[in-house]
C-alpha cells in the first residue's frame, strides 16, 4: 500500500489511498457532500451518518477508499464473499478478499475492492488506473 490519508468522524475511519484511485467518481456522485475532491481536505467526513459514509466507501470500484469501525479492536474491515463484476469499458472489479501474487513472487492481500486493468494500457499493471477512458477502450 502507498500514501494513505485517514478520515474519522469518531464512529468510524475512512482510509484514501490515492494511487489506487481510478477516479470514477462514484463517491462524488453518491455522496457530493462528502466527497469534493476540488477541497481540502477532499473529504468531509462530517457531512453524513456513519451509515451512509460506508455504503459509499463499499461501492468504490478501485478500493482506493477503505474504512474500519473506530471500536473494532483489531480494526480490521469485515471480508466479502468474493464476486467478480466486468464493467462495461472498464476494469474487472473483483469485491472480497484476495491475495495476488506477482512474476516476482511477491505477494499482496487487497480487501473489500480490486479493480484489474482489461484495456492493457494501464501503467499499473495489473491495476486499473483509468487509463482506459483516455483510450477510449471499448470492451
Amino acid at each position: 500500500m502507498g500514501k494513505t490519508k485517514a478520515y474519522s468522524n469518531g464512529d468510524v475511519t475512512i482510509v484514501w489511498e490515492p494511487e489506487a484511485c481510478i477516479h470514477s467518481a462514484i463517491c462524488v456522485k453518491g455522496l457530493g457532500e462528502v466527497f469534493q475532491p476540488k477541497e481540502k481536505p477532499w473529504i468531509k467526513i462530517n457531512a453524513a451518518s456513519t451509515e451512509a459514509l460506508v455504503n459509499q466507501v463499499k461501492a468504490c470500484p478501485s478500493g482506493a477508499l477503505s474504512y474500519y469501525m473506530n471500536d473494532e479492536k483489531n480494526n480490521e474491515s469485515e471480508s466479502l464473499e468474493t464476486k467478480v463484476e466486468v464493467l462495461e469499458n472498464g476494469p474487472l472489479l473483483i469485491y472480497g478478499t484476495l491475495k495476488v501474487t506477482y512474476k516476482d513472487g511477491i505477494e499482496e492481500t487487497k480487501n473489500r475492492t480490486t479493480a484489474f486493468c482489461r484495456c492493457g494500457a494501464s501503467q499499473n499493471k495489473p491495476y486499473c488506473d483509468g487509463a482506459h477512458i483516455d483510450h477510449q477502450f471499448i470492451g
